[in-house]
């Protein structure tokens, strides 16, 4: 009975790795499907018993059994008691549109362009790119390897047996604030200074998606907005879409040049200042409490809004991160923008924005429109893990380790670059600000590092005729990853000398 022809042909149809990813029951399922699809199984086959088929395929009768329980469940076979299981071919319930006579032979390819007309953007381009080279500097990014994967999962699973879930998941109309408002508004209060309540607040997927939604409400075409003279890429973007009229204001040792503002523009004609609470991007350099000051006094003056990111709070090495300008704003004039959970996985980070009421109100209902049942399953378990303050104790842990990483990278540039490179080490962030001298074209770097298999992307690098530096972020590399990448960064540049 082993050897009948449907069991040779099953035999030579499936293949599976029990090491796979992919269960053993959804490969072989996967296979007698195509094997169904390509009419080498026919409507009415009749497929061996489940214990036939677990000696045939040496796999447990459990499997068997999950394999058959899978194929009936998407109707591909009818299991019938008694008698045995037996193939079937799914009855098509939507007729297929048949093509006019002129396309039969383009109808099986998918179109490239649209047949109609819209509108593209000028603004946006995409910022990431892609590289084969085994490494690679970006701005600042986290290392996920620090993440303790196990514990995650039991924080995630606990979370997703919350019978609250359920509840929420229903839930039509909101009449309080959720816990991850509450829960985040404490944590807010206890670290950064500020005395909010939660609806001062407003969570989202990504601090880019806070800056979006508040260009949309901020902004009109051909608003000023006042930028570093070298500035995030991504919020540039995200205010250009918006319609602004992109100004840039010098930045030096003490950050944003508060006076430039002053001298050389009047009141009403300045729409917001997009400023970094605790390091410039990409600089690294830190404003002063009295520009902090003048800032906000000159906001209050001109009628303009501060957009106040602090993207990096959470690593500070020195000292204590300042506190930001938002918390010290009796007058409404600052957004406060920043994230939670970076010492997390990515899909645990949230976006959060501090304003006043008037404009959380306005940005819940632009948040619904995009994201309107959100991810309760992070929210409760941000909300937990805050509460029992995880948060803070895998900050301290990672910060740390990013100190350590900061230090020797510091150290590794000196040694290999000697007097040929200027930084500062910062006080904080995931990121160094790396100026070459004598100046080198930085795309011939990137280039050349390329065949050192080291990647460089076009957003780190930073060129024009008095600046030739690269951010160079180092949180996601160990202290032997630094070491290689500095000496392939070197030899690139020698080559270019």
């Amino acid at each position: 009975m082993i050897d009948s022809p449907v069991n040779v042909l099953l035999k030579e149809l499936i293949h599976f790795e029990k090491s796979g990813g992919t269960a053993v029951y959804i490969q072989i399922a996967q296979q007698i499907i195509n094997g169904i699809q390509r009419g080498y199984l026919t409507t009415g086959t009749a497929l061996p018993g489940t214990r036939t088929f677990s000696q045939l395929l040496k796999i447990h009768r459990n499997t068997a059994v999950a394999v058959y329980d899978e194929l009936a469940s998407q109707g591909w076979v009818e299991i019938i008691a008694n008698k045995g299981t037996f193939v079937l071919i799914p009855e098509q319930k939507n007729q297929p549109i048949k093509a006019t006579s002129d396309l039969v032979d383009g109808i099986y390819k998918y179109s490239k362009n649209t047949g109609f007309n819209f509108k593209t953007s000028f603004h946006l381009a995409p910022a990431n790119e892609f590289s084969k080279a085994k490494y690679a500097i970006n701005d600042g990014e986290p290392d996920l390897r620090l993440h303790p994967v196990h514990q995650f999962s039991k924080w995630y699973s606990a979370a997703m047996k919350r019978k609250s879930l359920i509840s929420k998941w229903n839930q039509t109309n909101i009449s309080s604030h959720s816990a991850i408002e509450s829960q985040l508004c404490n944590y807010l209060n206890a670290t950064r200074g500020f005395h909010i309540q939660p609806n001062n607040l407003i969570s989202t997927r990504s601090s880019e998606m806070s800056l979006f939604i508040i260009s949309q409400l901020l902004i009109q075409p051909n608003d000023v907005v006042l930028v570093g003279n070298l500035s995030n890429f991504a919020s540039n973007m995200i205010f250009q879409q918006a319609g602004a009229s992109i100004k840039t204001i010098p930045v030096d040792e003490q950050g944003l040049d508060v006076e430039y503002i002053k001298k050389h523009f009047t009141k009403g004609k300045i729409r917001c200042v997009y400023v970094c609470s605790n390091r410039h991007y990409p600089t690294t350099k830190t404003l002063s409490a009295e520009r902090r000051l003048k800032l906000i006094q000159l906001a209050s003056a001109y009628q303009f809004a501060i957009i106040e990111d602090d993207f990096d709070y959470d690593f500070q090495y020195n000292g204590v991160s300042k506190l930001p300008m938002a918390s010290a704003d009796a007058n409404g004039m600052v957004i406060y923008l920043g994230k939670v959970g970076q010492s997390l996985f990515p899909s645990f980070q949230t976006g959060f924005v501090v304003a006043p009421d008037n404009l959380i109100l306005e940005a819940k209902n632009y948040l619904k429109m995009l994201d309107r049942q959100g991810d309760l399953i992070q929210e409760q378990l941000l909300s937990e893990l805050i509460y029992e303050g995880e948060i803070h104790r895998l900050i301290k842990k990672n910060v740390f380790i990013y100190k350590k990483r900061c230090d020797y990278l510091c150290a590794c540039l000196t040694e290999n670059f000697k007097q040929t490179i200027r930084f500062e080490k910062p006080n904080g962030g995931l990121a160094i600000w790396l100026q070459f001298e004598p100046k080198i074209s930085l795309v011939q770097l990137a280039e050349q590092a390329y065949k050192n298999d080291l990647f460089l992307p076009k957003t780190i690098l930073y060129q024009d005729k008095n600046t030739c530096a690269i951010r160079f972020g180092f949180g996601h590399l160990n202290e032997d990853e630094i070491e290689i990448i500095v000496k392939k960064l070197k030899q690139a540049y020698d080559f270019l000398l």
